[in-house]
């Protein structure tokens, strides 16, 4: 159970309160000037958050004296919880343990107190009062430790509040680090969207510009020469526009010293099968130079090919190809018939739509559906138009398709 929460100014009035009742009990008003001390320690508590230090020297005195305790014990403990170097509450704790020791142990009185005997005198009699030694060491040590109570109190309530204002820190910092990692998300989408804006938008819009330009040179009339100038101009301004839009999202998308993240291509689908989590043979035959576009494209459908495989097809293999038929590319995925029930997993259902907008895109087309055979088929065909001769394949020269097998590691799990 925690204890209420109290104003700061509920444990001052608290402390004082306490103090002043055991004043109270204690105080003799015929004996001054130690009363009138023991009066202006208790009052100096007003100021022990303050004063801390100053506090507790005008407490000692009724300490020494009448063995006032609460008042300096009370102020004692403000030096130790609020204390930033060890040096104080260290000083402040051997005073106050000689006081408590001498009031004790009845030394006082032999030296100091209103009775007291001559110096060579007391010192004589000093014998007296300190055997049996052990009885006396034992009292001695009863009072040191009373003294050192408000340090332990205090320093447990100075490690509390160091542990607090730590906790606060570290929310923080977790918070700072949250907004962080949103905003460099958001930063990596802006740099994709910048991306396919330059990849594909900007690509169109200058091929607009071209055809516009070549138009207004061969335009049979004035009139034709006039519209061709204008979708030029046009296309030209919008096309300023969208790279000045581009470098804007480009710029935020992207981390002080970074370069530019690498695309994905086509001689990254091996990789993209190993992990895609099914046994796949990937087949890729001779191949033009293709645009990073269309290697993009491509990269991407075999990606939501196997991503769907994966998801509606447990346990079916599947078989990526790849091959240049005529002035055209051809991919395909194909699975087999599932051989384990499929799990329902969260789906946007904007997979396939977002294959077939790029392959428009790229003037291609898209097809995909059940093979008959319990499996899924899926082909896409894109122009391969101003392709320069084929080259030595991704998959080990120009003799044709080389399967290679690839078994993901998920796949005997």
């Amino acid at each position: 159970m925690r204890p209420p929460h109290l104003p700061r100014w509920g444990w001052d009035l608290a402390a004082l309160a306490v103090a002043t009742v055991h004043l109270a009990f204690v105080i003799d008003m015929a004996n001054q000037p130690v009363a009138g001390f023991a009066i202006a320690g208790v009052a100096a508590l007003v100021l022990r958050r303050r004063y801390p230090f100053l506090v507790f020297l005008v407490t000692l005195p009724a300490a020494f004296m009448v063995f006032e305790k609460v008042a300096s014990m009370i102020a004692l403990y403000t030096i130790t919880s609020r204390a930033r170097s060890p040096w104080k509450p260290a000083a402040a704790t051997v005073l106050l343990s000689i006081a408590f020791a001498l009031q004790g142990t009845q030394l006082y009185g032999l030296f100091f107190g209103p009775y007291r005997l001559p110096f060579d005198a007391a010192w004589a009699e000093l014998p007296v009062y300190t055997t049996p030694l052990e009885p006396f060491l034992r009292v001695t040590l009863s009072y040191v430790a009373l003294a050192v109570v408000p340090v332990v109190l205090g320093y447990g309530q100075l490690t509390r509040r160091r542990l607090a204002d730590r906790l606060v820190e570290i929310s923080e910092a977790r918070e700072h680090e949250q907004r962080l990692l949103t905003q460099q998300a958001l930063a990596s989408e802006r740099a994709q969207l910048a991306r396919e804006m330059h990849d594909v938008v900007s690509h169109q819009v200058s091929l607009i510009a071209v055809q516009a330009g070549a138009l207004e040179l061969q335009a049979p009339d004035a009139r034709t020469r006039s519209t061709a100038e204008a979708i030029r101009e046009v296309s030209v301004t919008t096309l300023e526009e969208l790279r000045q839009m581009v470098r804007v999202l480009h710029a935020s998308g992207r981390r002080g010293g970074e370069g530019p993240v690498p695309q994905p291509s086509i001689a990254q689908l091996q990789r993209l099968v190993e992990g895609s989590g099914i046994d796949a043979e990937l087949a890729i035959g001779p191949l033009p130079d293709l645009d990073p576009p269309v290697q993009r494209a491509v990269y991407r459908t075999v990606q939501e090919a196997l991503t769907n495989a994966r998801k509606h097809a447990p346990g079916a293999k599947a078989e990526v190809r790849l091959e240049a038929a005529g002035r055209a590319l051809v991919v395909e995925v194909a699975n087999s018939a599932p051989t384990r029930p499929a799990v329902e997993l969260p789906s946007s259902r904007v997979g396939l739509l977002g294959l077939r907008q790029r392959a428009e895109l790229l003037d291609g087309g898209i097809e995909y559906g059940p093979d008959g055979a319990g499996g899924w088929r899926l082909r896409l065909t894109l122009p391969l138009a101003g392709a320069l001769p084929a080259r030595a394949s991704l998959a080990g020269g120009s003799r044709g398709y080389q399967r290679r097998p690839v078994r993901s590691s998920y796949a005997s799990m």
